[in-house]
């Protein structure tokens, strides 16, 4: 590819202000970064330097490689996620989201017609959730939108055609979003959609990959709805690490992957719920009964959802009594991590077996690309498909507490029963078997040649033509 076609062309991320959806993007314009394009991200200040600081996976030099805008916006609530809340969507984040969506506009067109003036094409890809960003494209005589999906493009058919043959063949149970989204936050994605009134995209990048959701990509190409749209499958966009990975050249290594070196391998439970999910404090004593008696290796992330602004103070964890006393009784077998883990690295481990997950897209795409199984406990959103993708379809997950059982607290022994089915039995062992057998294909398709080589490169061959 001729440099100077890379050169004249600019590529603007707009991410959606929520940890996963920053994750994604960031992910995306470093891998279009490192392939010589020029790449900016915009996002308000908290959002751009939450992303920084959290991304892993890079040596942080990489991000000397995109050039980051502040999108202002007006003041909002930052309150404490609330974990007693009747629903389990997060909708403590609602003030974020809703100035985010009132703000961004100008702010961002702005950017876009700075950058018109300088390059041959800027081409926005956005976070579907900002349909704005398509808006604000159309009005440049040299720009173009492509959306990207965060959320698995099976999910997709579920939205258009929850009847459609590929799902009921394998007993897969698509649950609208007013069943597992706030209303609050249903409508405001609604109210969005009818302001920009259909904005010309011209496709839509997937962080999936044929690998794993092939047959889906396929239905969704030719359903009416994604007609004269062009679909790159360039997923997984998070990077993929070795077993013997090790933290980039001179950063700290987090405490608990000195913890899993001392571990036999493929013996240790990673379990972690997110940035936008609480347990109550019952639960918490519940999953915490069971790990101590499976008697199984752990590592357990246990924090609560992010604020809209991570970086406010919020004082000691609410579970620092329970702690103390856990900490002490599973010593030697489990490690407690109250803060930022490095997820990636600790899926990647050769000590890490399974992953105890609410099947977010991000940790579902983290996990099974590393080879690990999923023991699944769908909080909101799109978690439950996820949950039904793995389990019934992937077969690379074991179900831990239904959906229909999201507002009960599950008893010590259920969870249990399922941490020793993964981790000890033949069933378990079958499962673990195919998560491998589909991190190999995955990593088969981002090798020369593979799938999401060959989209990755055709996108870019499109934007840069």
């Amino acid at each position: 590819m001729a440099v100077d076609s890379t050169e004249s062309v600019a590529v603007v991320a707009v991410p959606f202000p929520a940890q996963g959806h920053l994750n994604q993007l960031l992910h995306l314009s470093l891998l279009l970064a490192s392939r010589g394009l020029s790449v900016h991200y915009a996002a308000p200040p908290p959002h751009v330097r939450q992303a920084r600081a959290r991304v892993h996976g890079w040596d942080p030099s990489a991000l000397g490689s995109i050039r980051f805008h502040d999108l202002d916006v007006s003041a909002y609530d930052s309150p404490a996620p609330d974990p007693a809340a009747p629903s389990p969507f997060p909708n403590h984040l609602m003030p974020m989201f809703e100035a985010f969506a009132a703000a961004a506009r100008a702010p961002l067109g702005a950017l876009l017609i700075r950058l018109s003036a300088a390059y041959r094409r800027v081409v926005v890809v956005f976070d579907r959730l900002n349909p704005f960003a398509a808006t604000e494209a159309a009005r440049l005589s040299n720009g173009e939108a492509f959306g990207l999906q965060c959320v698995a493009i099976s999910y997709n058919i579920g939205w258009v055609d929850p009847g459609h043959p590929l799902l009921s063949d394998h007993g897969l149970q698509f649950l609208p979003a007013d069943v597992c989204m706030s209303k609050e936050f249903v409508d405001f994605v609604v109210q969005m959609e009818q302001e920009e009134h259909g904005a010309p995209v011209a496709g839509v990048v997937m962080n999936t990959c044929r690998a794993l959701e092939g047959e889906f990509i396929d239905v969704v190409a030719a359903h009416p709805q994604f007609q004269g749209q062009r679909l790159f499958g360039v997923g997984p966009l998070n990077p993929l690490l070795d077993a013997d990975a090790r933290t980039a050249p001179g950063q700290p290594r987090h405490e608990c992957l000195e913890w899993l070196d001392g571990q036999p391998p493929a013996s240790v439970l990673y379990v972690s719920f997110g940035t936008t999910s609480c347990l109550r404090a019952e639960q918490v004593a519940e999953l915490a009964a069971a790990l101590k008696g499976s008697m199984q290796r752990f590592i357990w992330v246990l924090r609560d959802a992010d604020r809209a602004d991570i970086f406010l103070e919020s004082g000691e964890s609410r579970h620092a009594k329970f702690l103390a006393e856990f900490t002490k009784e599973t010593e030697g077998v489990g490690m407690v991590v109250t803060g930022w883990a490095p997820q990636l690295e600790i899926l990647a481990h050769g000590a890490t077996v399974a992953f105890m997950s609410h099947c977010g897209w991000n940790s579902t795409m983290e996990s099974l690309s590393h080879g690990k199984p999923v023991l699944a406990w769908p909080m909101h959103s799109d978690q439950p498909w996820d949950s039904e993708l793995l389990c019934k379809y992937l077969k690379a997950g074991f179900l831990v507490r239904p959906w229909e059982k999201h507002s009960e607290v599950i008893p010590a022994q259920e969870i249990q029963k399922v941490i020793e089915e993964a981790m000890l039995s033949e069933s378990g062992m079958a499962v673990r078997q195919r998560a491998k057998e589909l991190g190999e294909a995955v990593r088969a398709s981002v090798a020369d040649g593979g799938n999401l080589r060959k989209d990755l490169e055709d996108f870019i061959g499109y934007i840069t033509r």
